[in-house]
């Protein structure tokens, strides 16, 4: 690697980042499709697994193409390690699992996707963690529900679908009071516009399966720290029960970082433009993009994102039904519960992403009938605006 690599713009490191070559010198990163590592003695044997060679044991621990992608995407976070597993949520359940123990205390913002509100309501209380669900905006109620015994403090911002944006360095200084990580999803801003190490954070997951692959290929999920508390925390976790990335998928998420700029940055221009068109849309009763001054939390955006978001929200008049007629409607938009893709897609969170949360709950979170989900794709803006405008007239009805 170059000596300037530090120096490096984000675009940079984005292709280069964490490279390391076989003797054949190939340009793109080398597939190591094996289980295992061969040892040339039993003393060499030995000294790989008492660590005083630090070289690869089994695939399962680490891989040479996995590792340039950990190696990749923490210089490109700021962070001093990284470690890969097999999708988003398998990250999400590590980062917490690593910050816990039987007795401890963790609070999250209740606005999250609903397998992470799974593992905070359901899994972690089985192992004997208590948990809390907080207003995540409200910074006196994460003040509240924070307690001596409290490890762990984790959200989404922003969130899901709702697009709510939380004062990542107000959350992280309460948490460090009391010794606490904070743990942020930062898969809405990616990388690219939102950096939460900078604000306080202590750890930062990923699902890669979204706009890091970006093209619908693969599932992935990475969390990123402090280098002891990976080794130490989140490295044995791994070994010891597998939530491993395969080899194939990260190389394919290599590929996929490679043009993680260039997309988003696309992506985020034509959800600013499709955004303020929806806002003055007859049959929109509310329109929510991160990027506008309109949104309820614009101040904090401002300051903790560099731009906006792919990701549009919007409520339809007429619940249920007119969201239905919306998406019926829609052709160059796809409908599916992924997101960050180059193809844009949309989804009706109350009955796909957030169907097992309570109604009551989907409720108080501003997930109503009319809800959509819209992640922005790299199709001409034209053209979804188009779409878009067909839709408007089909939920009208």
């Amino acid at each position: 690697m170059s000596s300037n690599a530090r120096n490096w713009h984000p675009d940079t490191a984005l292709v280069h980042g964490g490279t390391t070559r076989s003797p054949y010198g190939e340009t793109s990163e080398a597939l190591f499709l094996t289980q295992g590592f061969v040892y040339g003695t039993a003393e060499a044997a030995e000294a790989r697994f008492n660590g005083d060679d630090p070289g690869f044991v089994y695939s399962r621990y680490a891989n040479p193409t996995v590792a340039m992608f950990e190696a990749r995407i923490a210089g490109l976070e700021g962070a001093e390690a990284a470690i890969a597993t097999a999708s988003g949520m398998a990250a999400v359940n590590l980062a917490l699992m690593a910050c816990c123990r039987a007795g401890d205390h963790v609070v999250a913002a209740k606005a999250l996707f609903g397998s992470c509100r799974y593992i905070v309501e359901t899994l972690l209380p089985r192992f004997g963690v208590s948990t809390t669900l907080v207003d995540g905006t409200d910074i006196e109620a994460w003040r509240a529900a924070i307690r001596p015994e409290t490890t762990a403090c984790f959200l989404e911002s922003p969130t899901n679908p709702t697009l709510e944006v939380i004062d990542i360095a107000a959350v992280a200084e309460l948490a460090h009071a009391v010794g606490a990580r904070l743990v942020v999803d930062n898969v809405f801003a990616t990388p690219m516009w939102q950096s939460p190490l900078t604000l306080g954070a202590d750890v930062v997951v990923y699902s890669a399966t979204k706009h890091i692959d970006g093209q619908g290929r693969c599932l992935g999920g990475v969390v990123l720290g402090q280098k002891d508390w990976i080794a130490d925390e989140v490295m044995p976790f791994v070994k010891h029960t597998g939530p491993s990335l395969s080899p194939f998928n990260a190389w394919v998420l290599l590929k996929g970082l490679e043009t993680l700029s260039l997309r988003v940055e696309r992506q985020t221009s034509t959800a600013a433009r499709l955004a303020d068109m929806l806002a003055t849309s007859a049959g929109v009763k509310r329109l929510i993009y991160p990027g506008r001054d309109d949104h309820p939390q614009a101040e904090v955006a401002r300051r903790q994102m560099r731009a906006g978001s792919t990701m549009i929200a919007i409520d339809l008049e007429g619940g249920k039904e007119a969201a239905f007629r919306f998406s019926n409607a829609l052709q160059v938009i796809k409908m599916s519960n992924n997101l960050g893709d180059a193809r844009s897609l949309i989804t009706h969170p109350a009955t796909t992403t957030h169907q097992s949360v309570a109604e009551e709950a989907r409720a108080e979170l501003g997930i109503g009938e009319g809800l959509l989900r819209l992640s922005i794709g790299l199709e001409h803006p034209d053209d979804l605006a188009a779409d878009l405008e067909t839709a408007l007239k089909a939920a009208r009805g």
